[in-house]
């Protein structure tokens, strides 16, 4: 531990890759918002789970712009300063099956409507919600100065290989998640001058719940074939990506995107 004390606000912490984001941060010694959407008995676990003190939970749906207004003022109220903000929260399976099953809107075998509607709602949550919650969150880093010998804040965004290599099943996550990584090199020059270093890191395939269905079935041997290291990242690898970028010291890695998919798409 650092015992920087750090406000640090994850999104989509409630499993997966925010999960293990927000165990993280407590581990280094940093206070956790731990945002989730509906998951709230997952999201009071994952509290259980976290280091030291000074972590919370909020609820908020990132597709709705005063919920998300709302979490950057209770993360506001509850940390004191946010001094990180990791945008992990993302939608990718369908809403309209309550979550359980992904979303796929592949172009020749969708309706029109239900096309409009998972774009519809995969880029408001995928990208209006990281992009209005870092609005809120780096307005409020402007206008409260950090602690002595801290930067002025750092912004953290989980996109995906599926940016890169094209993602014919969900194109509208593919076409987020590439918009979240443009969205963050446009903030990281703007701001730049203000002390907010901004980054992205694009993890390939995870393993986590949601995952599991495709890496224990038929096809999971070849998803594991497709990096040369025969298997797929752990949370807690991309966990300690995200918290290195989010140092004091990363200035200068702001604007990038951390292909971090062990080989499996190189560009």
């Amino acid at each position: 531990m650092t015992g920087s004390g750090r406000g640090v606000l994850v999104t989509g912490a409630s499993r997966g890759v925010g999960a293990a984001t927000a165990r993280a941060f407590a581990e280094r010694g940093d206070r956790v918002l731990v945002h989730y959407r509906g998951a709230h008995d997952r999201a009071r676990e994952v509290l259980g789970t976290l280091a030291g003190e000074g972590h919370a939970l909020a609820q908020a749906d990132l597709a709705d712009p005063e919920e998300t207004r709302r979490l950057a003022e209770e993360a506001v109220a509850v940390l004191g300063r946010v001094d990180v903000l990791v945008n992990n929260a993302a939608l990718f399976l369908d809403p309209a099956a309550g979550g359980s099953r992904r979303g796929d809107h592949r172009l020749t075998d969708t309706d029109y409507d239900s096309w409009v509607r998972a774009w519809r709602t995969t880029l408001a949550t995928n990208l209006m919600g990281p992009a209005n919650l870092t609005f809120c969150v780096a307005r409020h880093m402007l206008e409260v100065a950090p602690a002595e010998g801290m930067p002025t804040g750092r912004v953290v965004n989980v996109g995906s290989r599926g940016a890169y290599r094209g993602e014919p099943d969900v194109p509208a996550y593919g076409a987020s998640k590439a918009g979240l990584h443009a969205f963050g090199q446009s903030m990281a020059v703007a701001l730049a001058p203000h002390g907010i270093a901004v980054t992205s890191v694009a993890p390939g395939f995870i393993a986590t719940d949601m995952a599991a269905g495709l890496l224990e079935g038929p096809a999971g041997d070849g998803i594991r074939a497709q990096s040369p290291f025969g298997r797929v990242a752990t949370p807690e690898e991309v966990a300690a990506a995200v918290v290195c970028l989010a140092e004091p010291g990363a200035e200068w890695a702001s604007g990038a995107v951390l292909d971090f998919n062990g080989a499996s798409h190189l560009r």
